[in-house]
């Protein structure tokens, strides 16, 4: 088994954003640990920034559930077709969308593109962000932080707003944070100001659902995690925990809770 303890993780390099998954060494480990029980059998899934990392992760649990798969992503096409074919590989259908979450355009058609594919949809899972290190607040610009929030906030509101009419009681919706919202970054203002109105979006559409019962939860990454977003992490982010006590978070760690989030309660046939 891949030591996972602190160092385990090598240290990562790519000079741009988002990177490649293809690219790190070694990879990052997405492949469940436990078989399926068909928990998600029947439903359809969209996963934004499904094509690597925790979305990568989540993409194949959820096929290995029983879901079908439509996965937004926004350039990175090695990566994308890759986690198809590994959505493919546990008997589930698969839908690539390509495009920027940052669109409310982009976004509609992303909802209408997955319900043509699948005739429905039941679960949302809104990931994609993106993060840019500044280590001081006056070296962040203006469409620096305006991207940001775009890709990390608005894109989680727009694609919601799209699905929002296709749901039905029952149906679930994910938003992914970090755990920068509650700790904050001195080097991650914008992302972690994002992320903080994640959590707040969240709580307060999770209220105004609950009556429809559309489930809505929020999902927070560590802060100790070498992924593909912020590949070179790995040699920059230190454990607030003891050397010798640390360990690495990898996707295919990050996405059981997710499950439950979004799983219907197995039925036992009547006897």
């Amino acid at each position: 088994m891949r030591d996972r303890t602190k160092g385990g993780q090598p240290p990562q390099e790519q000079d741009r954003q988002p990177g490649r998954e293809t690219e790190m060494v070694t990879k990052p480990e997405f492949e469940p640990r436990f078989l399926g029980s068909g928990r998600l059998r029947g439903k359809t899934a969209l996963i934004t920034g499904g094509d690597s990392g925790i979305g990568r992760a989540a993409c194949v649990l959820f096929a290995r559930e029983g879901a079908n798969v439509a996965i937004g992503y926004l350039e990175e096409d090695k990566d994308a077709e890759e986690t198809k074919a590994l959505v493919e590989a546990e008997g589930a259908k698969c839908l690539l969308i390509k495009g920027d979450v940052g669109s409310a355009a982009f976004c509609a058609e992303a909802i209408d593109e997955t319900l043509h594919e699948f005739g429905g949809l039941d679960v949302l899972v809104n990931n994609a962000a993106e993060q840019h290190k500044r280590e001081e607040l006056q070296d962040i610009t203006e469409e620096q932080m305006s991207r940001t929030f775009r890709t990390n906030f608005f894109g989680y509101v727009f694609m919601t707003q799209a699905a929002l009419p296709h749901l039905k009681k029952g149906s679930a919706i994910v938003n992914t944070t970090s755990v920068t919202a509650y700790r904050g970054h001195p080097e991650l203002v914008n992302y972690a100001s994002t992320k903080g109105a994640i959590v707040s979006f969240t709580r307060s559409l999770a209220t105004q659902l609950a009556d429809k019962g559309i489930r809505v939860n929020v999902r927070w990454r560590p802060d100790l995690f070498g992924h593909r977003l912020f590949p070179q992490a790995s040699t920059q982010t230190k454990s607030r925990s003891s050397e010798n006590t640390c360990r690495w978070a990898v996707p295919v760690s990050r996405t059981r809770l997710l499950l439950a989030f979004c799983s219907w309660p197995a039925r036992t046939p009547p006897i």
